[in-house]
C-alpha cells in the first residue's frame, strides 16, 4: 500500500470514530428535537424531552408521548441521510427501540 492510501484508511477511521462522540450525539439530538418541534402538532411540541446524562454522557435518556412517536421517527429520518454512517446506525437502533418500547407498551395493555 502506498503511504496516501494508508493515510487516507487512518483519517477515514479517526472521523468515524469521533462521528459517536457524546458531543457529536448531542448535537445530532438537538437537531432532530428542532425538526420534531417544527413538524409536531402545536399540542405534541412539548412532548419530547431528549436528556444526556451527567455521568455516562453517551447515555441519553428518551421521553416522548406515544401520539408524537410519528413525529419523533420523522424527525430521525428526516436527518439520517445527513449524518456518518456509524451516527445513522445510532440513530436507526434508537428508532428501533424507541417502536419496540412502544409495541411493549401496547401488547401490555391489550
Amino acid at each position: 500500500m502506498s503511504e496516501d492510501i494508508v493515510f487516507k484508511l487512518a483519517q477515514y477511521i479517526i472521523e468515524q470514530k469521533e462521528s459517536l462522540t457524546p458531543q457529536v450525539l448531542s448535537e445530532w439530538y438537538n437537531i432532530i428535537k428542532e425538526d420534531y418541534i417544527k413538524i409536531a402538532p402545536d399540542e405534541l411540541k412539548d412532548k419530547l424531552e431528549i436528556e444526556q446524562d451527567p455521568i455516562l454522557p453517551m447515555k441519553f435518556n428518551i421521553k416522548v408521548s406515544k401520539r408524537a412517536i410519528k413525529y419523533f421517527i420523522a424527525a430521525v429520518e428526516k436527518n439520517l441521510s445527513k449524518m456518518p454512517k456509524p451516527t445513522q446506525i445510532y440513530f436507526m437502533k434508537v428508532e428501533e427501540l424507541v417502536l419496540r418500547k412502544y409495541e411493549e407498551e401496547v401488547k401490555g395493555k391489550s
